[in-house]
């Protein structure tokens, strides 16, 4: 395949890579680091979904926001899930509110605001001389601004592929909306991550590589293909979280099969929507998700009675349906 390829071209897609691992090595890290810091607290968080169908939307969503990762939050959600911390009817409202949550990182990129990183980097390494309590909250802020610097990297190094003939042929295919969702699809998950597949979307818009009408059909396709880790970390657990690894791919490919019939319309008023091409691609990103995320919560209650495996008594009293 490389023959094919001008040398410096193959070099700039040996850069690209490189900085594409290093940011998924960061993501990683950096979910990691907020888990080792809330690694009592978040599972107590996630269980007070159980009370409130509203109230497990808006803790997914957050959740997700700060660790910036869906992935992570679905797989954890999963294994509460197994171990019966957290209802299957509960976890269905906190996978919601994880697809809301998981755009922050494309409202963050599409602000230009990976210039930040070199400070925070600075920042979080002074701390983690300190004291271990602040050491480990300054190991975060580290990988949060590697995060960002990572991006601005590839950013840096897109730029050579403006003159690229084959690759903006080969993008251009995403403008075709089934091919820009099946894009979004195979990029997750390979990557495991929709916000790397969104973040790299709005920086491909942000450099003239990429169409923004082909982005937002990227990222749709991203919120299917995000699916895979939760069904991957399921296999060898109980019947519960294999179900809610399911619900939450139904949740996405339902959203999907929807829009993708207006996704030209959808993608038209959300470029005219955003002051930019990069925030036009955030905001159909949340758009997109809210709107999903909106459709099935009335119905969480019903889904969990009518989907759960066997009845939800079986489980620990404090996770009762709601």
């Amino acid at each position: 395949m490389f023959d094919a390829l001008p040398y410096s071209e193959f070099q700039v897609f040996v850069l690209v890579l490189s900085a594409l691992l290093l940011f998924l090595y960061g993501l990683e890290h950096f979910s990691q680091e907020l888990q080792t810091v809330g690694r009592d607290k978040l599972p107590r968080w996630l269980g007070l979904a159980t009370r409130d169908r509203f109230r497990g939307l808006l803790l997914g969503a957050s959740v997700t926001a700060v660790v910036q990762s869906s992935s992570a939050v679905s797989a954890l959600v999963i294994a509460l899930v197994n171990a019966g911390t957290l209802s299957f009817t509960a976890s269905l409202a906190v996978l919601l509110g994880a697809k809301i949550g998981t755009t922050s990182t494309a409202w963050l990129v599409s602000y230009k605001l990976t210039h930040i990183g070199p400070y925070l980097i600075v920042l979080g390494g002074l701390l983690t001389m300190l004291p271990f309590s602040i050491r480990v909250i300054g190991r975060a802020i580290f990988y949060f601004g590697f995060i960002f610097f990572t991006l601005d990297l590839i950013g840096e190094s897109l730029e050579p592929l403006r003159q690229s003939p084959w690759v903006l042929g080969w993008l251009a295919r995403a403008q075709e909306p089934w091919l820009g969702v099946l894009m979004g699809v195979l990029m997750t998950v390979v990557l495991q991550s929709s916000s790397v597949v969104s973040g790299l979307a709005i920086v491909l818009v942000q450099q003239g590589v990429l169409d923004p009408m082909g982005a937002v059909a990227v990222v749709v396709g991203a919120s299917l293909g995000t699916t895979a880790t939760g069904l991957i970390a399921s296999i060898p657990m109980d019947a519960f979280a294999k179900r809610a690894a399911w619900m939450n791919l139904m949740f996405n490919a339902v959203g999907v099969v929807l829009i993708l019939p207006f996704i030209t319309p959808f993608g038209e008023w959300a470029v005219r929507t955003g002051e930019s091409p990069g925030q036009a691609v955030a905001i159909a990103n949340l758009a997109f998700n809210g709107a999903v995320a909106l459709l099935f919560l009335p119905f969480t209650g019903w889904l969990g009675r009518r989907y759960a495996p066997t009845t939800e008594a079986t489980q620990s009293p404090q996770n009762a349906p709601i």
